[in-house]
């Protein structure tokens, strides 16, 4: 929609033409049944209709390309491309002639001219052209603002200007969620919807980790020496349609051993989307950081570096646990191992660990053995800070599977 401000006539025309790609023409089939009155006359026409497909007339979807009408849905994250003319209507020889594109939005006013100097003189029947490209960062109502100034044969300075308003549409919605696991790593799942009204297809979706993550893609399935995607080949998302994609995130070698740091890390980092329409048009969004909940590890983290996923019924195994001190002070740790119902543990309980700096750690092997089959649960930890005389308790710390290694053969 375009406003003239300046109601009085001018010697130059203004003519503004987004540049986009066409679309292909769709037609209204009439179709009717051949004991009707108009028997195949309709569809004699549709046949001799150009513009229809050779065998498949009553589609609505023709052959040709059709150019827009108008500006059109313009989506977040295209390149909006416009085609600004001036041409001389007039007979007479006009000079200094400045043109000027702004586009104004909800926060800011950029200047999109591709020259801010004068053209010296323009003849009769001659033209200014000019494009303009700008990648659409802003959702919501946008106004392109175009200026002419001149100055007439006499000496007379004019000026006008024509305002062309469009909106600028959300493309997809971005949901993510984190998982933390037991170790330092975090999962993120990004939930993509496409709420267009077109197919798009996906030509990247990758995750950009913050400085003190390194990602792995989960979303490719090994075959052979190559990976295949986990969506197929032909990578289309279609109208309303949501696709998950699954992100690893490990610390750093250098950031994984202090515990402090990566407690407090919730920036995990940016999606980058890319995508093109039916006919080849290229969108691209980023989000902004990524930001989770800090894990709250408390003043010591109990993880577990070793466990078998199997073992044998009242035989003893090992397994490797990590204490990790989480807090800021140092601290002096004392280990006390409590038997459960099903776990046992071998070995001295109450005995020394020493003194633990602030984000230092310590492996510790222990010995367990399980008197019940079945899925058992690692229970029973218990760590006492002998200068605060504060003590932490550790149930449920992994699970193992416990089985029976002798089978009976009676007969």
């Amino acid at each position: 929609m375009d406003v003239n401000q300046a109601k009085q006539e001018h010697l130059l025309a203004l003519k503004v033409m987004r540049l986009t790609k066409p679309t292909l023409f769709t037609n209204l089939p009439v179709t009717c049944e051949d004991r009707d009155l108009p028997g195949d006359l309709f569809g004699q026409l549709m046949r001799e209709d150009p513009s229809t497909i050779k065998g498949a007339e009553t589609l609505m979807l023709g052959e040709m390309l059709t150019l827009p009408q108008n500006f059109g849905n313009i989506f977040l994250g295209e390149t909006f491309s416009s085609y600004i003319s001036v041409h001389n209507d007039s007979n007479q020889v006009v000079k200094d002639i400045l043109v000027k594109a702004d586009l104004q939005t909800s926060s800011q006013r950029l200047n999109l001219s591709a020259s801010n100097s004068a053209v010296a003189e323009l003849k009769p029947e001659c033209c200014i052209d000019d494009v303009i490209h700008h990648e659409v960062k802003e959702i919501g109502t946008h106004i392109l603002v175009c200026a002419v100034s001149y100055t007439t044969h006499y000496g007379e300075k004019l000026y006008f200007r024509k305002f062309f308003k469009f909106q600028v549409l959300k493309p997809l919605d971005v949901k993510t969620k984190f998982y933390n696991a037991e170790t330092d790593e975090v999962f993120l799942e990004a939930q993509i919807q496409n709420i267009t009204t077109s197919p798009m297809f996906m030509e990247k979706v990758s995750l950009e980790p913050s400085m003190m993550y390194n990602v792995t893609e989960l979303n490719m399935v090994t075959s052979g020496d190559q990976g295949e995607s986990t969506f197929g080949k032909m990578s289309y998302l279609q109208p309303m349609d949501t696709r998950q994609y699954l992100y690893c995130l490990k610390p750093k070698p250098e950031y994984a051993e202090k515990a402090g740091v990566i407690k407090g890390v919730t920036v995990i980092g940016k999606l980058d989307i890319v995508w093109k329409t039916n006919l080849g048009e290229r969108g691209r969004l980023q989000t902004s950081q990524l930001q989770r909940m800090a894990p709250g590890y408390g003043d010591i983290r109990l993880s577990l570096e070793m466990i078998p996923d199997t073992v044998n019924l009242e035989e003893p195994f090992d397994i490797i646990c990590k204490i990790t001190n989480c807090s800021e002070r140092t601290m002096d740790l004392v280990l006390e191992m409590c038997n459960t119902r099903s776990i046992h543990w071998c070995g001295i309980s109450g005995r020394q660990l020493g003194k633990l700096c602030p984000g230092g750690f310590l492996s510790l092997p222990l010995t367990v053995l399980s008197s019940v089959q079945g899925l058992q649960s690692i229970s029973g930890l218990r760590l006492t800070d002998t200068f605060l005389k504060r003590t932490y308790e550790y149930d449920d710390i992994a699970q193992v599977c416990v089985v029976c290694p002798f089978t009976s053969n009676e007969s």
